[in-house]
């Protein structure tokens, strides 16, 4: 670094004066007065009075039910997603997120629009122009939520306790009567188009649609207990499963641990998930019985039963892409670096819901198949221990039908 000039000390003084003007000035032209606690509600009024009556909404008539076709969630669930994210938004406010009177955008109406922006699945555009806001802005409020609800809300997000585990077991054998069941695993691709530099075969799925895949493991309730994404949709779904930390844990013994259920003579049924054919027959993931073959009773119980547990899944993955449409819309070159922290926030606003004892509206589920126009693949693979394992329940369901006779 050269060595300071030597000044005379009355232009010293003139250099101090100006900095501590500056610095003055500087401080001076970032306070930009917050919205006031009493207008806060404003921007729900002014929204609502704008989009009620727009071209193409179907908007009920009550504001409660108004604000939930818009936003996915009552009001209350609203506010605690507020209060998660309130110290993130207005810890750091960049100076673009003004509204025309140049005061900041309350944590409220920034909350709103990020989740507008994630529920509607439309352009910044459309959605800024439905908030009286530009582009930029909903860029950087729907940015900035996510990464705050990202590090606030992972406890929603979660491999159970065993007191909860207890409680998902017990719910899947009266809902599905399989016992020891720990939750169902499934998998969807969320479709994206991408600049012709970033193409390549891994990203082209079989239905030759550029993708990326999330896994999830479903509970009793629909809620996401793992999940897994950012990984290119030209994999299969066998794979997906391999490359994720479930699969590690769960073949060191370090997930799916619990307790036995006895049968007699030595055979036990440990816990388990259940998937489709797409997945591997291992000790701890139950796959159906192939049909072509023939089935006993025990088998076929064991089938339906099965089946019935997957449509659960299905019914989950349904609802997640049809709240949260950024999901099941073609997203338009996204940033594969930030797409799977926008898959999990989607995943996390679902749970929320059912954690806050609001409800999923099952009207708003993809009409069909979460994964439309992908036709299920086939994993041959089946451990032996896996194959006993299917065997026990099957003589599990045998065991029902007889007491089921006697009674």
């Amino acid at each position: 670094m050269a060595p300071p000039l030597v000044k005379k000390k009355s232009k010293k003084k003139t250099k101090k004066k100006t900095n501590n003007f500056k610095k003055h000035k500087q401080n001076v032209t970032t306070i930009v007065p917050v919205e006031p606690k009493t207008t806060e509600i404003d921007w729900w009024l002014s929204f609502c009075h704008k989009n009620s009556t727009a071209p193409g909404y179907n908007v009920p008539g009550d504001e409660e039910h108004g604000f939930k076709y818009f936003f996915r969630m009552s009001k209350t669930t609203f506010e605690y997603i507020c209060s998660l994210v309130r110290e993130d938004l207005i810890s750091r406010p960049p100076s673009g997120l003004i509204n025309i009177e140049g005061r900041l955008l309350s944590v409220e109406k920034q909350v709103a629009i990020a989740l507008r922006r994630l529920a509607s699945g439309e352009s910044q555009v459309s959605v800024g122009a439905s908030f009286g806001v530009g582009q930029s802005t909903v860029s950087q409020v729907t940015w900035r939520f996510i990464e705050a609800l990202e590090e606030r809300a992972r406890h929603h997000l979660n491999w159970p306790d065993f007191d909860r585990i207890q409680q998902i077991k017990s719910g899947f054998e009266v809902s599905f009567g399989l016992p020891n069941c720990c939750g169902v695993i499934d998998a969807t691709h969320i479709l994206m188009t991408l600049p012709a530099v970033q193409t390549s075969d891994d990203w082209c799925d079989q239905e030759k649609n550029y993708s990326m895949l999330l896994q999830g493991i479903v509970d009793h309730e629909m809620r996401f207990i793992d999940i897994v994404t950012g990984l290119p949709g030209g994999m299969a779904f066998s794979r997906l499963l391999k490359c994720s930390s479930f699969f590690r844990l769960s073949e060191k013994g370090e997930r799916l641990n619990g307790d036995d259920l006895s049968l007699g003579g030595g055979d036990v049924i440990r816990e388990y998930v259940v998937g489709g054919y797409s997945y591997p027959l291992l000790p701890w993931l139950m796959t159906p019985y192939e049909t072509n073959n023939g089935l006993s009773d025990s088998q076929s119980t064991f089938n339906h039963n099965h089946r019935d547990a997957r449509l659960h899944a299905v019914k989950a993955f349904t609802l997640l892409k049809g709240s949260w449409k950024i999901l099941s819309k073609v997203m338009w070159r996204p940033d594969k670096m930030k797409l799977p922290s926008i898959i999990l926030t989607c995943c996390l606003l679902h749970n929320i819901i059912i954690d806050c004892g609001d409800t999923l509206d099952p009207d708003l589920a993809l009409s069909d198949h979460h994964d439309s126009g992908y036709q299920e693949q086939r994993c041959k693979q089946v451990d032996p221990s896996g194959w006993t394992m299917r065997e026990n329940l099957a003589k599990y369901f045998q065991h029902v039908m007889q007491l089921d006779v006697h009674d």
